[in-house]
């Protein structure tokens, strides 16, 4: 329990780490995108890392990247081609940022890092931990961006009237993912 927490709550990939951040200011314009993209994100880590657990003795070190990029690549085209059967209006929304979960830093690192490292159960707990710290950021960070810029959340209207527009365009996201983290520093520090 303690890999899931840690990647949940102290080292958040997106909140402390500040891993991920393309996705986490791309697609957070509503709370349904982030966490549209942090599930995405959170299967693959999860079966990356558990794949590269069982095959970290018979991968060369020579090739030991390329094969972990195979690995991820892999799972993120099942993600894509579901989530574009599935729920194709989500998969319009997430674009291009679907495909790029293959070089995410954040999959990437946690696979060299930890699950090259470590047994299965332990790489796929490390896995969920850190992908639902991510869905769980981004989530936030969209659900905050959507109330103040468009007055609703996961897509229900609440607030009526004149909203805060700059939090639904790009600006808005280093705003609200500025003072996100400042507020998780002195959450930490206290």
């Amino acid at each position: 329990m303690q890999n899931f927490s840690k990647g949940f709550i102290k080292n958040n990939p997106v909140l402390v780490l500040l891993l991920g951040m393309c996705p986490t200011l791309g697609v957070t314009t509503s709370a349904i995108n982030g966490l549209g993209m942090g599930l995405a994100t959170t299967f693959v880590l999860v079966m990356a890392n558990v794949v590269i657990s069982l095959m970290k003795n018979i991968i060369p070190d020579k090739v030991r990247i390329p094969s972990f990029i195979v690995v991820i690549a892999s799972f993120v085209t099942i993600v894509d081609l579901v989530m574009a059967g599935y729920v194709p209006a989500l998969h319009e929304q997430l674009g291009l940022f679907i495909p790029l979960i293959v070089v995410n830093c954040i999959v990437l690192g946690r696979a060299e890092a930890f699950a090259s490292k470590n047994d299965v159960f332990s790489s796929m707990i490390d896995g969920l931990g850190m992908g639902l710290g991510f869905a769980f950021a981004l989530t936030l960070l969209g659900g905050i961006r959507e109330i103040l810029g468009s007055g609703a959340l996961f897509g229900i209207k609440f607030i009526q009237g004149d909203t805060i527009l700059v939090f639904v365009l790009a600006p808005g996201a280093f705003i609200a993912l500025g003072y996100l983290i400042a507020l998780i520093n002195k959450l930490n520090k206290a």
